[in-house]
């Protein structure tokens, strides 16, 4: 028997597909915080539900240990540990996981959020915002292709502010897509899209746009 095919038969049921770059990526039982905190880190990054094998795979661990990981977390924002209750919690939504401000603080949340949206939008979030409104529905990859820089964070401030939302997902990349809302039509004064001005021929067909998102649901720029 070879020491690959020994090393193959001693791999850990579940354990992450290994992505030819093993020796580039650090132990994460060594980081601070062991494996708890890099998955913690990781979590705190995440825009939507992850799944648990997706977090393996970027933990490079098995997926089991990811799960008891996962609900060890979940049950220390709890302050199941010992801890105080978090103002936030850890909980899995459709077929992944993440991190959401803990439904008892949403009169706290929603005050902020309200505040919030009185200031003025940025020129970045205005133009990101027409790129949505005469492209929907699109991906974050296929705005960022059009404007030429990375709209992650715009797209996130237009969707807390409501004047856009999650409206589907490509059915071959995976992307989530987005599309305005019935606030954004109530904000500009408008009854129905079919009312915005003819700006649409100056902006690039999404079909020109092919290849910006990869086929497991992440975006360029991400």
């Amino acid at each position: 028997m070879t020491e690959q095919t020994r090393q193959t038969q001693d791999a850990a049921p579940g354990a992450a597909p290994d992505a030819g770059t093993d020796d580039a990526l650090p132990d994460v039982d060594t980081l601070p915080g062991g494996a708890l905190a890099a998955l913690e880190a990781v979590l705190m990054v995440a825009d939507e539900p992850i799944p648990a094998v997706r977090l393996a795979t970027a933990l490079a661990l098995p997926t089991a240990r990811v799960d008891e990981l996962l609900a060890e977390l979940a049950a220390e924002y709890r302050g199941e540990h010992g801890g105080r209750p978090r103002g936030f919690e850890l909980r899995q939504a459709g077929e992944g996981w993440r991190i959401y401000s803990d439904p008892a603080y949403g009169d706290v949340v929603g005050r902020f959020v309200v505040d919030g949206q009185t200031a003025r939008l940025t020129q970045a979030a205005l133009e990101t915002l027409a790129v949505v409104a005469y492209r929907q529905p699109v991906s974050r990859g296929q705005v960022s292709a059009v404007r030429g820089v990375n709209v992650d964070g715009v797209m996130r401030t237009l969707t807390t502010r409501g004047l856009v939302a999650e409206v589907g997902q490509d059915a071959v990349t995976g992307a989530v897509l987005y599309g305005t809302t019935g606030y954004f039509l109530e904000r500009i004064g408008l009854s129905t899209l079919d009312e915005l001005p003819p700006l649409a021929p100056y902006l690039p067909d999404i079909e020109t746009l092919e290849g910006v998102d990869t086929t497991d649901g992440r975006e360029d720029g991400r």
